[in-house]
C-alpha cells in the first residue's frame, strides 16, 4: 500500500473516529478535541483579554449581563439534565463580563467565557435583547461549536496536505492550492460557520424562552441589527453568519416552538 493511500485512510478513520453527538439536535458533530484539551486554553486566553481589556464592572448593565448569563446557564442546565444529559456542563465554567467598547459584538468561548461589548448594549434595548444574544452566544458553547469549527480548520488543512502529497506536478499543483482554497472555503467553511449561527439561533431561542425571555424579541433586534447596518452586508454566500432577513424570517418562526418549549419546563409568561 503506498504512502498516498494510507494516509488517505487516516483522514477518514480519524473524521469518523472524531464524531460527537449535538444533545439539542441529534446530530453528529465533527469534532476532535475533548474539552479537557480545549477548555484550559480557552479559559487561559480569555484570562488574557480580560487582563489587556476595559473590562466594566459594578455598573447596572454589567449587573445585568451577569444576571442573565446566571439565568440562561442555569436553564441550559434544565433542559439538558430534563433530556438526558445530567452533568454535561461539568467542564464549563461560565463568566459573563461587559467591556466598554464601540463594537456592536458578542462572542463566547469554549466552555461558557462570554463578553459583550458595550456598542451592543443600545441594540439590545435591554434585558430581554440581552437574553437574546446571551441565549445565541451559550447556545455556541453548549453546542462545541469553537471546537467544530478547529477540527474543520484541521480537515481543511489535511485536505490541502493530501492534495500536494498526491500531485507530482508543480503547475498542477498550484492550481490545485488556489481552486482548492476558494472551493473549501466558499463551499466548505463558510457554509459551515452559518450553519453553526443558525444553530445557535435556534438553541439560544429556546433556552431564553425556558429562563423566562420573551423569544418574540428576538426577530425584533435583528430588526434593529438590520437599521443599525443601514444593509452594509456582503452576499450571504460570502459570510460568516445568515443575512440579517434570513435571521429574522426564521426567529420569527421559531418563536412559538420555543414557546412550546418552555411550556414543558412549567414557564408560561415571559419577560
Amino acid at each position: 500500500m503506498n504512502a498516498r493511500r494510507v494516509f488517505l485512510i487516516i483522514v477518514v478513520f480519524i473524521a469518523i473516529a472524531a464524531c460527537k453527538t449535538n444533545p439539542f439536535t441529534g446530530k453528529s458533530t465533527l469534532n476532535f478535541y475533548g474539552n479537557n484539551s480545549i477548555f484550559p486554553t480557552s479559559f487561559a486566553q480569555y484570562d488574557k483579554f480580560l487582563s489587556e481589556a476595559k473590562v466594566v464592572e459594578g455598573t447596572a448593565d454589567a449587573r445585568m449581563i451577569e444576571r442573565v448569563g446566571q439565568r440562561i446557564a442555569t436553564a441550559s442546565e434544565r433542559w439538558l439534565d430534563a433530556n438526558g444529559y445530567p452533568g454535561y456542563l461539568k467542564d464549563y465554567r461560565w463568566e459573563y463580563k461587559l467591556v466598554n467598547d464601540s463594537l456592536v459584538n458578542a462572542w463566547c468561548m469554549p466552555g461558557g467565557k462570554i463578553v459583550f461589548y458595550s456598542g451592543i448594549m443600545p441594540i439590545c434595548d435591554g434585558e430581554t435583547g440581552v437574553a437574546v444574544v446571551m441565549g445565541h452566544e451559550v447556545a455556541h458553547a453548549l453546542a462545541d461549536h469553537g471546537a467544530q469549527r478547529m477540527s474543520a480548520g484541521t480537515l481543511q488543512q489535511i485536505g490541502a496536505v493530501a492534495g500536494n502529497v498526491a500531485i507530482n506536478d508543480a503547475e498542477t499543483r498550484n492550481i490545485f492550492n488556489q481552486a482548492y482554497g476558494i472551493g473549501t472555503t466558499v463551499g466548505g467553511m463558510l457554509p459551515f460557520s452559518r450553519s453553526h449561527e443558525t444553530e445557535a439561533d435556534r438553541i439560544g431561542l429556546q433556552i431564553m424562552a425556558i429562563a423566562g425571555y420573551n423569544p418574540d424579541e428576538a426577530a425584533e433586534l435583528w430588526k434593529r441589527m438590520k437599521a443599525k447596518s443601514g444593509g452594509n452586508a456582503p452576499p450571504e454566500f460570502l459570510s460568516t453568519h445568515p443575512s440579517n432577513d434570513t435571521r429574522i424570517a426564521n426567529l420569527s418562526k421559531w418563536a412559538p416552538e420555543a414557546k412550546a418549549e418552555a411550556r414543558k419546563f412549567g414557564v408560561t409568561s415571559f419577560q
